[in-house]
């Protein structure tokens, strides 16, 4: 079934490439794209799961994590408004299967384009695969430094990067999270992040509450992560 005039105007306007697109382009993806709305916390795909949609995200957050036999787990990279799963387009066009997990951090509210369709637009549409190609470019640059800041990287500078990107909520700059997340997030032990946060509340750098963290010193921050 064809978008909804409604899903059309949210696709045209979460999608640069697509609002300047060829009518042909449109139209295809008014065809065969599906809009979707899903909860937060809820699984988008899993590891070991065939790939049968790429998904391409209007708004809120998603993430793309591994996690170990043991449980521990790192975040691969988020996805955020305007964006696509890469990990998912890469699986797609080398037929095999999603090597990681992928969740609404929020709710997630945007489309998905059937695997076949998106092999079709990457042979068929200059202005999708410009879009793919830049997408997974950005990407792969942000799990390059991932993997360098998990070899090499000084934890007190990934809690510190951590801090700076996540949302906040205004006017307070407070952040809603836990040291247990932060942990997760970065695949340490909560105990090593919970002494980390401490020791940026006594530089005056944060202010620790009970499940958030209010940001004080955005400057002191960035130090810390340089």
């Amino acid at each position: 079934m064809p978008l909804s005039e409604r899903d059309q105007q949210l696709a045209l306007s979460s999608f640069p490439f697509l609002a300047e697109a060829s009518r042909d382009v449109q139209q295809s993806f008014f065809s065969n794209a599906i809009y979707q709305k899903i909860p937060e916390n809820n699984f988008i795909c899993m590891d070991g799961q065939s790939c049968g949609f790429l998904p391409l995200v209007h708004s809120g957050v998603a993430r793309v994590y591994k996690a170990s036999d043991s449980g521990r787990e790192i975040t691969l990279y988020r996805i955020y408004p305007g964006g696509v799963c890469i990990l998912t387009g890469s699986c797609i066009l080398n037929g095999r299967v999603f090597p990681a997990y992928a969740v609404a951090e929020t709710e997630v509210e945007g489309f998905v384009v059937p695997s076949q369709i998106y092999r079709v637009w990457m042979e068929q549409y200059r202005a999708w695969q410009n879009f793919i190609f830049a997408a997974f470019a950005d990407r792969m640059s942000i799990l390059v430094e991932t993997v360098e800041e998990a070899i090499f990287g000084r934890l007190d500078s990934r809690v510190a990067n951590l801090l700076l990107e996540l949302p906040r909520e205004n006017p307070r700059q407070t952040i809603t999270t836990t040291h247990e997340a932060i942990a997760t997030e970065l695949g340490s032990s909560r105990e090593v992040v919970s002494r980390l946060l401490k020791g940026f509340e006594r530089e005056g750098l944060v202010e620790l509450g009970r499940g958030t963290i209010r940001i004080v010193d955005d400057n002191g921050l960035r130090r810390k992560k340089s």
